[in-house]
């Protein structure tokens, strides 16, 4: 019995982590729209030059597996909060050496 009231939550755990939910949600936000620059920005720039930027490509990927670290803690599937309350993640995947249109 007793382990069973040591498992127990309490709403004012619940609220807090609802609150930190809040803040990641509009992180979450600001984040999408970073994305979605970024993929303007890298067509443009793979338009003009004809080549991708690797300095956005690596940038974009981390921020993907940012975003990926704060959907998995949103979800309830992660407990420790991410970033800035934690170290940044590493990186999942490496992106692909070659970019290929066909």
């Amino acid at each position: 019995m007793q382990d069973a009231q040591e498992t127990t939550v309490s709403r004012k755990d619940i609220l807090i982590r609802l609150l930190y939910t809040i803040l990641y949600l509009f992180v979450f936000e600001i984040i999408k729209l970073i994305i979605q620059l970024i993929v303007l920005f890298q067509y443009i720039y793979l338009f003009i030059t004809l080549s991708h930027s690797d300095r956005v490509r690596n940038f974009s990927n981390k921020l993907c597996t940012y975003t990926y670290d704060i959907m998995r803690y949103l979800t309830l599937n992660k407990n420790q909060r991410p970033f800035p309350f934690s170290d940044f993640p590493p990186v999942m995947e490496e992106p692909v050496e070659e970019v290929a249109f066909r």
